[in-house]
């Protein structure tokens, strides 16, 4: 649906981008994701025609966004950060003059903009100005502006920035119902929110692609140790030993001790094993009680940091 080939864009000496290149399928919600001066917003701006990319590709459903700038921009509906709205212009005054500037056929305007009122929960606050919205209406107002032209790409910049949890939550559901009838892609700062959404993640750092991956290969990527976390009684300090009675275990340390006793082990085990029926059985025969057990689990944004320290040090 969307491919970049070798995309730069430079500002006199100053290269936002450098060479970047990625796919983004038909279906798919993909978040792309980076420190500020990424090259983030950029890459929006060059994927819609806003700004002109300095060499590279860029293809919106096989449509070259240059050659063929307004047959590329009608297949895409933009949702920049900063909720740009008209003031004076009713909520419904506000849609269907959005269905105008992007050519929506006359006889469809009155559905297409009915339809997005409904999709957007904005039914009830159809006939008040736009400046006497909440934050949450305003980014569904600039949202239902996006997507009543029905585009088959929509391209979202910061959509949940300044919203309240309530709201944030809101906004994420109406995405993934997006992602069911659009390709989707989703700038954010907020990785638990691309955790959730997104199918796939684009990692960005000066300028550069640095991972493309889904958030689950991501964390697995950078996480080096295969580790479980044991918090069992042990007054008789017997786990420590169970590394030479139990085959796969690379080293235990102990964490730490509770307040009610118990003790927290972190046991190392070799990278491919997963021993945790083993140790419940073994542990059982010392009659070491197990309170909890699980594996140590990476986090997207461990993972994110992670990749552009390592993109960093290249």
């Amino acid at each position: 649906m969307i491919k970049l080939a070798n995309v730069t864009k430079k500002y006199g000496k100053f290269e936002a981008l450098k060479g970047i290149s990625f796919e983004v399928k038909d279906g798919e919600i993909v978040g792309l994701l980076g420190p500020n001066g990424a090259g983030k917003t950029t890459t929006m701006n060059i994927i819609t025609g806003f700004i002109e990319q300095t060499t590279g590709n860029v293809t919106v459903d096989g449509i070259d966004v240059l050659k063929k700038p307004n047959k590329a921009k009608k297949l895409i509906g933009y949702m920049p950060e900063g909720v740009p709205l008209y003031n004076e212009l009713t909520v419904k005054e506000f849609i269907k003059y959005m269905a105008e500037l992007k050519g929506v056929p006359k006889k469809e305007i009155k559905e297409n903009v009915q339809k997005v009122l409904e999709d957007a929960s904005l039914l009830d606050v159809q006939n008040k100005l736009t400046r006497n919205l909440s934050r949450g209406y305003k980014q569904r107002v600039s949202l239902a502006g996006t997507l009543v032209s029905n585009p088959k790409v929509i391209i979202l910049d910061e959509p949940t920035v300044g919203l309240d949890p309530k709201q944030v939550t809101e906004i994420r559901e109406l995405i993934r119902k997006l992602g069911k009838e659009h390709t989707v892609i989703l700038s954010s700062h907020i990785l638990s929110e691309v955790s959730q959404i997104c199918n796939r993640v684009i990692i960005m750092n000066k300028g550069e692609v640095i991972a493309i991956d889904s958030p689950e290969n991501l964390e697995k990527k950078v996480s080096n140790k295969n580790i479980v976390y044991v918090t069992v009684e042990d007054t008789g300090n017997k786990v420590i030993g169970m590394k030479e009675k139990i085959e796969g275990i690379k080293d235990i340390k102990l964490e730490k001790t509770n307040e009610d006793g118990t003790k927290k082990y972190a046991i190392e085990v070799e990278e491919t094993k997963d021993i945790r029926k083993t140790l419940f059985a073994s542990f059982a025969k010392e009659n070491l009680t197990i309170f909890e057990m699980k594996k140590a689990d990476i986090s997207l944004e461990e993972a994110f940091m992670k990749l552009i320290e390592k993109g960093e040090n290249k």
